[in-house]
């Protein structure tokens, strides 16, 4: 039951760490979260050593890891076909 806690502390506090730095909005982080869970759940189901509970909580850590690494850009094309993304100040920055 330690090792449980432990894991889940560990997720917490990746999630908790990571949304203020990647300043993403909660609602990707928690979808991101999730979206680990259930593939590391899945993971956990068929492969023979890993609990279910096991892969779910090391997914939720991944997906949350994943989550607040990724650049979330929107791209657009100007008249020439070239694609850029705007940033908070502004300014185009081309691809």
């Amino acid at each position: 039951m330690k090792r449980y806690s432990m894991i889940a502390g560990a997720v917490a506090l990746s999630v908790g760490l990571t949304s203020p730095v990647a300043a993403q909005s909660a609602g990707q982080m928690v979808k991101g979260t999730a979206i680990g869970a259930g593939a590391g759940a899945l993971a956990g189901a068929v492969l023979p050593g890993v609990s279910t509970g096991n892969g779910a909580l090391i997914g939720a850590a991944g997906g949350a890891l994943y989550t607040a690494v990724k650049k979330h850009h929107h791209y657009y094309r100007d008249g020439r076909g070239r694609q850029y993304y705007i940033d908070k100040h502004g300014y185009r920055h081309y691809r």
